[in-house]
């Protein structure tokens, strides 16, 4: 133990364990609030639709066993105000009564029906559908999320750029109920919102989000619109998009309401989905945007390969020093008692936490009561997060994803 812990390697080590999480996070931060000062303040409850731009759009909803959610998210997309679109509902072979609580909005002629008896996954479903749409821009939504009425009113308006191939929205936690469900609605606010507007700010994006995404229809089909054979079709086609040199941009009031997992076991099948799609994105494009044409996705490339190694850090030092007090050697740089650093990396992340809520807090305006939950948060939820792209990173990384079978359906938002 006395080797290890005196090696080079393992002060280095320990220095980027200690320094990655509060530099990041004061990195976020202040390229958020630079994002807020530029794009937010001060600005209306959503931005003008100019009166000769209204293109139609088309909102996209893939429907996979959502029997208990597909009326409601219909319902809120009938009450969208936007003055020029359709809704197409795609059934992706469902084996519950999602088919029949689609059938009489279709029959009303209220929306349009795509009717798979074969489920092939959820981005098979969106490529069938998107040639049958009629929109120049396509929203595509989760079939168990809410859009606020607005949505569209706050989405068109960035398609006036013809650089822009893609908006991604502002997802809040609808089913709050449970502990979990509370500390992922800070999440959302605080690690997820708060990492788009600072992406916005760099000007590339990690992902888009899959719960809410709008795209013009020439960019999805540039890209080869979405694979199939993707853990994350959505950080995939996020990519591809911006290997094609569109821009994509976060629009904050773009709001729909969603539901999240409320177990652990919930949780946990949905992170690792998260971080094997990303580690299979780094390999399949990594090499492409690594080039100097692409050069704008470096920081976005460096940034995710330090936050997977130091997930790994995390996970190793843990373990290491777990072993160290076993065996009655106490370990440099590790205290049963949270010390000076310990400290200090919670601090910057529940700053951090706390300015996300301040900023998201117009559009949730419940979101502040959950702080209080936020304390556990560099805790656990780290702890957590780690141990799951410790797990996950392998497969995706080593394993080729060109040739695989498409990624069926694998639904693990409990209501609560």
């Amino acid at each position: 133990m006395e080797v290890i812990q005196r090696n080079p390697l393992y002060l280095v080590g320990l220095v980027f364990f200690a320094w990655y999480p509060i530099y990041s996070s004061a990195l976020w931060v202040f390229s958020s609030v630079v994002f807020f000062f530029r794009r937010e303040r001060g600005a209306a409850e959503h931005l003008p639709v100019s009166g000769d731009f209204t293109p139609r759009a088309t909102i996209l909803i893939a429907a996979y066993n959502e029997a208990k959610h597909i009326e409601r998210t219909i319902e809120g997309c009938l009450n969208v105000d936007y003055p020029n679109y359709e809704i197409v509902v795609v059934n992706d072979g469902s084996a519950d009564s999602t088919l029949k609580k689609i059938e009489p909005y279709a029959a009303a002629g209220k929306i349009r029906l795509v009717n798979k008896p074969l489920n092939e996954g959820k981005a098979m479903a969106l490529n069938d559908a998107i040639p049958v749409t009629n929109g120049e821009i396509v929203l595509i939504i989760d079939a168990d999320a809410v859009p606020d009425r607005r949505i569209l009113k706050t989405i068109i308006p960035h398609f006036q750029s013809p650089r822009v191939g893609a908006v991604t929205g502002n997802p809040r936690v609808k089913n709050r109920r449970s502990f979990l469900s509370k500390l992922q609605a800070i999440e959302f606010a605080s690690i997820v919102s708060l990492q788009r507007r600072g992406a916005r700010v760099w000007g590339k994006m990690l992902t888009m989000s899959g719960v809410v995404g709008a795209f013009h229809r020439n960019a999805l089909i540039d890209a080869g619109m979405f694979s199939p054979q993707m853990a994350t079709e959505d950080i995939d086609l996020t990519w591809k998009l911006q290997l094609e040199h569109y821009e994509i941009r976060y629009e904050p009031k773009a709001i729909v309401w969603m539901r999240v997992p409320v177990s652990l076991i919930g949780l946990w099948r949905q992170r690792t989905r998260w971080a094997r799609g990303l580690a299979q994105v780094l390999r399949r494009h990594g090499k492409e945007a690594c080039t100097w044409k692409s050069r704008r996705l470096w920081p976005v490339i460096v940034e995710s390969y330090l936050s997977i190694l130091w997930a790994y850090s995390f996970v190793i030092f843990t373990a290491l020093w777990a072993v160290s007090y076993a065996v009655g050697y106490p370990p440099i740089g590790a205290s049963p008692i949270p010390n000076y650093w310990g400290m200090l990396i919670g601090t910057m992340c529940l700053l951090q936490l706390l300015v996300g809520v301040l900023l998201d807090r117009r559009y949730d305006q419940q979101l502040p009561w959950y702080y209080i939950v936020a304390v556990v948060y560099p805790i656990i939820y780290w702890m957590l997060m780690a141990l799951v792209t410790f797990v996950s990173t392998p497969g995706g990384m080593m394993k080729s994803s060109n040739g695989a079978a498409p990624v069926r359906w694998k639904p693990v938002r409990e209501t609560g």
